[in-house]
């Protein structure tokens, strides 16, 4: 995926109202821009960090700036991180048709945001000439508190424990569904579920796995110019 124009890069004031934040840009300005991300961003949103805008040319948005990605180092040098929650299913949905995610190939149709379960939406629907079908639920993951370790989630996620349920149901059906943890940087070795600040998610995954629920964690190759699904890695237990 390659931004529509070049980012603006410039360092952080502050987050607040969990939509908004304050940036000093390069060139001295100071603007407040959307977070188009509803987690605590543990570790992402601390003042003096660099952080990249876009810029939309829409005249009725009334901030034009959007927080696109920040700039980290956890002791082993600076990694670019995306925090844009509205990118992963494009991305992975790319991904699915260009071939990169393996594992889910060999489908005839792919559909985004379709209606499935308890009055909720499946982020990608894969499916062929047979009956059975694969739904395949993203998420965003940007969080490592060790150095090449990425966890989900960073925050308390009641839909995403609901989620798993209703995976879980697919199966029964009879038909496949798969998690994708996508992770929005590139220095992820290893993915864990962060058990300490969501222990419900955590339990339900269990439950969903031993039901026949899939799982799988890609990293992104991260820049400026745009963002590419690149290869999955392990997932801890």
């Amino acid at each position: 995926m390659k931004f529509s124009s070049s980012l603006l890069h410039g360092t952080l004031i502050k987050r607040y109202k969990r939509f908004l934040c304050d940036v000093t840009l390069d060139n001295g300005a100071t603007v407040t821009a959307s977070c188009p991300n509803t987690g605590s961003m543990m570790g992402l949103k601390e003042p003096g960090l660099g952080v990249w805008l876009s810029t939309s040319d829409n005249p009725k948005r009334k901030y034009p700036h959007t927080w696109e990605m920040v700039e980290v180092d956890l002791g082993h040098g600076p990694s670019l991180v995306g925090i844009n929650t509205g990118h992963p299913n494009k991305l992975v949905a790319e991904a699915i048709e260009n071939g990169t995610i393996v594992e889910l190939q060999g489908y005839s149709q792919l559909k985004r945001e379709q209606k499935y379960g308890k009055n909720s939406r499946i982020d990608i629907l894969l499916s062929d000439e047979s009956e059975r079908k694969c739904y395949v639920e993203v998420k965003n993951v940007h969080l490592m508190r060790e150095h090449g370790l990425a966890e989900f989630p960073d925050s308390v996620t009641e839909r995403g424990t609901k989620h798993l349920g209703e995976l879980a149901d697919m199966v029964r059906e009879g038909h496949r569904a798969m998690m994708m943890y996508l992770i929005q940087r590139g220095d992820a070795e290893t993915f864990a579920f962060a058990r300490d600040v969501d222990p419900v998610y955590g339990k339900a995954f269990d439950l969903a796995r031993d039901v026949g629920v899939e799982a799988l964690a890609y990293v992104c190759s991260m820049s400026p110019e745009g963002i590419e699904v690149m290869h999955n890695i392990p997932l801890e237990p």
